[in-house]
């Protein structure tokens, strides 16, 4: 079997990076039919609530326009005075829709995605005016879904129109016998019961559209495993080319502590494990100071730069390991090995025929 074959197979979740990316460009599970459901809920419920509110309006509207502007002499004055009336009539009826359709909308959508502001959606792409990806649009599994959601809403929202109405057929029939006003009241009835029943409707319908573009979502950010090695070695690096990075690094460093060991007055050794270059300055340091130090490989180097530089070599076994564990290159040496240190440089500088 060539293993091949599944290389390119998106089979893994999307990492943050990914779904960070998708949500800069836009690209969110989100539902356009919630936001719209809701607005149409909550607008009949509005009429409910604020009925009076409306029917005041409206009739203050009718009033105005058949009592008072009706015997008003035409003249441009009053022309523009009627004119500027009639639009803040208007702004205050449909003051309360617009105020409802924009706070319900602005919330739906918070509910599904959050706050996100971008404008990437709004630049051009020439694969949009490409007609075979609109062929594919148009011809492909989501055009079909999308059908079938429409042809779904059209038979629920159909279906409770005619048992709305089959319900009130006696009602219906009768109202030839009964009032124009109550006529009116009727339907305006009739029709805001229906508009909360389809509306509710529509928010479950929408429910499983927003589950479904979130499994959409989740299914188009799947990443293969090659995908997600691309994506760690643009943020993290190639890992050879880290690994390279750090072993020149490390080169330098053992270039750099090389070149302190001529400086050293001692080189403490185990004699061929381990081996610590000391350095000691009266009236300048606190402490003896460690410049460099090493094992193996590092230590033989050590002890021969110490050699070429005629640097006194010592063999203390127990000394040359507790400072190797325990004191870092640069640091000076802990007091409990004072008296060691002290020891040794005494005798180096008895060599030296140098007094303390």
């Amino acid at each position: 079997m060539n293993l091949q074959l599944f290389a390119g197979e998106k089979t893994e979740s999307a990492t943050p990076k990914k779904r960070q990316d998708a949500r800069k460009k836009g690209q969110v599970a989100k539902s356009m039919e919630l936001p719209s459901a809701f607005i149409l809920l909550f607008s009949f419920a509005s009429f409910m609530m604020l009925g009076g509110f409306y029917k005041e309006r409206i009739y203050r509207l009718f009033v105005d326009t058949f009592h008072d502007y009706m015997l008003m002499e035409l003249s441009i004055p009053n022309v523009t005075a009627m004119a500027a009336q009639f639009t803040m009539e208007m702004l205050i009826l449909l003051g309360p829709i617009f105020l409802i359709t924009f706070v319900i909308a602005f919330a739906a959508n918070y509910i599904q995605i959050g706050f996100l502001f971008t404008g990437e959606p709004l630049k051009m792409k020439f694969n949009k005016i490409n007609p075979i990806e609109g062929a594919k649009r148009i011809f492909g599994m989501r055009a079909v879904v999308d059908f079938l959601k429409s042809m779904l809403k059209l038979t629920i929202i159909g279906f409770i129109v005619y048992l709305t109405l089959w319900g009130e057929k006696e009602s219906i029939m009768g109202l030839a016998h009964v009032p124009l006003e109550s006529i009116f009241a009727y339907v305006a009835g009739l029709t805001l019961q229906l508009g909360l029943k389809i509306g509710g409707t529509l928010i479950v319908l929408a429910v499983f559209d927003y589950l479904y573009q979130k499994y959409e979502h989740e299914k188009n950010l799947k990443m293969s495993k090659q995908d997600i090695k691309d994506e760690y070695k643009s943020t993290e690096g190639d890992p050879h080319i880290k690994g390279k990075i750090k072993e020149r690094q490390r080169k330098m460093a053992m270039q750099r502590m090389m070149q302190e060991v001529p400086k050293a007055d001692v080189v403490i050794t185990n004699p061929t494990h381990y081996a610590v270059a000391i350095k000691y300055e009266t009236g300048k340091m606190e402490a003896p100071l460690v410049l460099a130090k090493g094992t193996d490989y590092i230590a033989l180097k050590i002890k021969e730069i110490a050699k070429a530089n005629r640097i006194v070599t010592m063999e203390n076994r127990p000394l040359a390991r507790a400072l190797h564990d325990q004191v870092e290159i640069g640091q000076t040496i802990p007091p409990d090995l004072f008296q060691a240190v002290a020891e040794v440089l005494a005798y180096v500088y008895k060599l030296k025929n140098r007094t303390k």
